[in-house]
């Protein structure tokens, strides 16, 4: 189910995501994008809590954000493909799983402060 949360840039107060599902049970974290054909521009899953992820069986790439507990980037992962599988982050908290092509132009870095509301 989609939820009307956003995750604001704090630094330059640009949305990089207006809708996000939230994935916070065992189940929903499971199941995360799977089954779907795309993912939509301005749509996102939060998956909390979560320290690295995986894209196996997925059908189409996507840009992701690992957050430590204060919603600071820890790291940040463009474009990865299917089938892929990222390192454990050990500081991260929550991870958002945004649609390919979502980070470019956005300016955002490691350590810079995220605002989900």
């Amino acid at each position: 189910m989609w939820i009307c949360m956003k995750a604001i840039i704090c630094k330059s107060g640009m949305e990089l995501v207006g809708n996000l599902m939230v994935a916070d049970s065992i189940f929903t974290r499971m199941k995360g994008l799977l089954g779907r054909d795309s993912l939509p521009e301005g749509y996102g899953l939060w998956l909390k809590p979560c320290k690295g992820i995986h894209t196996f069986g997925m059908k189409f790439a996507i840009d992701i954000v690992f957050l430590d507990k204060e919603n600071r980037v820890v790291e940040i992962i463009s474009e990865i493909g299917p089938n892929r599988m990222t390192s454990i982050f050990s500081s991260a908290a929550t991870v958002l799983e945004l649609p390919a092509k979502t980070l470019s132009g956005t300016n955002l870095l490691k350590g810079d402060m995220l605002i989900i509301k």
